[in-house]
């Protein structure tokens, strides 16, 4: 059963939170095209399209901790440091995602934006990816671990 539990939960990772990533780092350049050219529809339907990736896949994305939990349990690791700093990084993480990156990009998208605006829905964008990254490297290299290198 753990290997099924891990095997989603990875998936999972990939599936959901690969497309946030991409989605949500185009969105500031595409929202500068937007800027640049008000009146360009086609760009302003892939900055619709970028953000409906990201609302969505965040959603989705809410399999990836529920399936990693699970999967910890199994594993008799809840209680492991890096596994406690991995958790807390992904509600960082999802904070950031929920509180400063899709409200900004839908603020984008309903009203007139500023270069600025965009400067700052990246500089977010970049927090919510590192942090990702930052729990990537963590499960593949598990501090403290018997498996780590």
């Amino acid at each position: 059963m753990t290997k099924i539990l891990l095997i989603v939960h990875v998936l999972a990772a990939i599936i959901a939170v690969g497309p946030v990533t991409v989605a949500a780092s185009m969105f500031p350049a595409a929202a500068r095209q937007v800027l640049a050219d008000p009146a360009d529809e086609r760009a302003r339907a892939v900055l619709r399209n970028l953000h409906r990736v990201c609302r969505v896949y965040a959603l989705v994305g809410v399999t990836v901790p529920v399936f990693g939990i699970a999967t910890a349990n199994s594993l008799h690791a809840l209680g492991d440091t890096w596994l406690i700093v991995s958790m807390v990084l992904t509600a960082i993480a999802a904070a950031v995602l929920a509180a400063l990156v899709l409200p900004r990009q839908s603020a984008v998208l309903e009203g007139p934006a500023e270069i600025a605006d965009t400067k700052r829905l990246a500089m977010y964008t970049g927090i919510f990816n590192l942090l990702w990254a930052i729990v990537t490297v963590l499960m593949i290299v598990r501090p403290g671990s018997t498996t780590s290198v």
